[in-house]
C-alpha cells in the first residue's frame, strides 16, 4: 500500500522559513519522481516543485529562488525548504509521487499525501 505523509506545515510570518517533509512507503522510492503541489481556498491545485529519480529539479516560477526541493533515498523522504515566504504562499501543500520523471500537472501523479497547511501572515 502506497503511503505519503507530509509534515512541517504551520504558521509563519512573511519573510520566514518552513521545511516540509514527505515520508513515503509502499513503493520503490528511488525510482519515483516526487512533486509538491499546493491549493489555496477557491483555487485549483498548482505545481510548486518536483524532483525526479535522477535528482533533476523543477520549480514553478513563483517559487524559484525561494524554495528548494531535495530527496533522501536512504530515508524515503522528500523535503521542501521554503524561504522568504509570502502571504500568497498560504495553502495546503501536498506531496505526490509518480514513476521516474517529474511532471507539472497534478493529473500525472497517481499517489498523494493528505496535505499540510502552510499559513503565512503579513
Amino acid at each position: 500500500q502506497v503511503q505519503l505523509v507530509e509534515s512541517g506545515g504551520g504558521l509563519v510570518q512573511a519573510g520566514g522559513s518552513l521545511r516540509l517533509s514527505c515520508a513515503a512507503s509502499g513503493r520503490t522510492f528511488s525510482s519515483d519522481a516526487l512533486g509538491w503541489f499546493r491549493q489555496a481556498p477557491g483555487k485549483e491545485r498548482e505545481f510548486v516543485a518536483a524532483i525526479d529519480f535522477r535528482r533533476d529539479m523543477h520549480y514553478a516560477d513563483s517559487v524559484k529562488g525561494r524554495f528548494t526541493i531535495s530527496r533522501d533515498n536512504a530515508k524515503n523522504t522528500a523535503n521542501l525548504q521554503m524561504s522568504s515566504l509570502k502571504p500568497e504562499d498560504t495553502a495546503v501543500y501536498y506531496c505526490a509521487a509518480r514513476s521516474w520523471t517529474a511532471r507539472t500537472s497534478p493529473n500525472e501523479y497517481p499517489y498523494w499525501g493528505q496535505g499540510t497547511q502552510v499559513t503565512v501572515s503579513s
